[in-house]
């Protein structure tokens, strides 16, 4: 079966009319490196995702790593363009949109990525750093001044803290700082990739409670990329699986958490601790057999079928569809959970 049979049930999905964000059957192939006699073949990273994100909403974005959770949240916000597939934002298909026509558009989406201090400037002190959107989109010196004033302060920073550089301050505050610079220009889609996974689990904490302030105070929109299912099931309203480059599973969090019918969505969820050391024992753990195929190599049919425990013969000549359950929950599976 062909990527684009794979998909077509995806793209033949309507857009929300609610949605803030719509993506349909997104896809990035990187270049093969160039060996000796011949190129190598390409890397298949992304294959032909779809999921809504309404205003407000909190989507998990969620899988092992390598799975091309990353790939798909640069590609949201046009820091990667898509080979394959569409981004509409608010309607408007910024896919393909010139970078000169997108930037009146970037003030509306914005990113917080997973290392602070590799992405925040060394040589710029806080000030600077939060001003440099607002500066981008023309903002006043008037105006910036006292918009970097307020995000400090709605970030838990006090204003001492602006004639700063960033190696002066711990990874949560300069996780912070980032999360200041995403805001400065008023969201409305925040695409946080794994921006908790470098620090501490009581600074984890911390900054997940600050996300979600921030979203019941300011209304934004968050696209939540992780690998810890703990964090994600805290923060998040619906929750979506990849695996190797694809959507494997998306619905409503309690729906997903509680009756997984993805094989690789419940094997994630049996490894998430318990903090009833009883229930803990008596859990079944399913432990998924090797390491995740290569995307410059998949596998025929579903790409899961090498270490799935129920995978038959059809598992391994026909991919499946990601399709509707009687859950409300979408899954990409010949014999899903019921």
């Amino acid at each position: 079966m062909t990527t684009e049979t794979l998909h077509a049930a995806d793209r033949a999905q309507p857009a929300l009319s609610d949605a803030l964000l719509s993506v349909r059957d997104l896809g990035m192939t990187f270049p093969g490196a160039r060996g000796v006699l011949r190129r190598m073949p390409g890397v298949r990273a992304v294959d032909g995702v779809s999921f809504d994100v309404r205003p407000g909403e909190t989507l998990g974005l969620v899988g092992e790593s390598g799975c091309g959770k990353s790939t798909t949240g640069r590609m949201l916000v046009r820091l990667l363009d898509p080979t394959a597939g569409t981004v509409a934002f608010r309607g408007q298909d910024i896919t393909r949109t010139s970078q000169g026509r997108l930037r009146p558009l970037r003030s509306k989406f914005q990113m917080i990525f997973q290392d602070p201090f590799a992405s925040l400037n060394p040589r710029q002190t806080v000030q600077q750093i939060i001003a440099a959107p607002l500066r981008a989109q023309g903002a006043s010196s008037g105006e910036i001044a006292r918009e970097v004033r307020d995000l400090v302060q709605l970030v838990g920073l006090a204003p001492e803290h602006l004639e700063r550089y960033p190696h002066q301050f711990s990874g949560g505050q300069a996780q912070r700082i980032g999360i200041a610079r995403a805001l400065a220009t008023r969201p409305e889609l925040v695409v946080a990739d794994e921006p908790v996974s470098a620090l501490d689990v009581s600074i984890q904490a911390q900054i997940v409670g600050l996300m979600e302030r921030l979203q019941r105070e300011l209304g934004v929109a968050y696209v939540f990329i992780a690998h810890d299912l703990a964090v994600v099931k805290h923060i998040s309203h619906r929750v979506a699986v990849m695996y190797l480059g694809r959507i494997v599973e998306i619905g409503d969090k309690d729906d997903v958490y509680q009756r997984p019918a993805h094989p690789y969505t419940k094997a994630l969820l049996s490894a998430v601790p318990l903090p009833d050391p009883a229930a803990e024992r008596a859990r079944e753990r399913i432990v998924l057999l090797g390491d995740p195929p290569s995307p410059a190599n998949p596998p025929s049919g579903c790409t899961f079928h090498p270490r799935c425990p129920k995978a038959q013969a059809r598992c391994r000549e026909e991919a499946p569809l990601l399709t509707l359950t009687t859950r409300a929950q979408q899954v990409a599976c010949h014999y899903p959970e019921t």
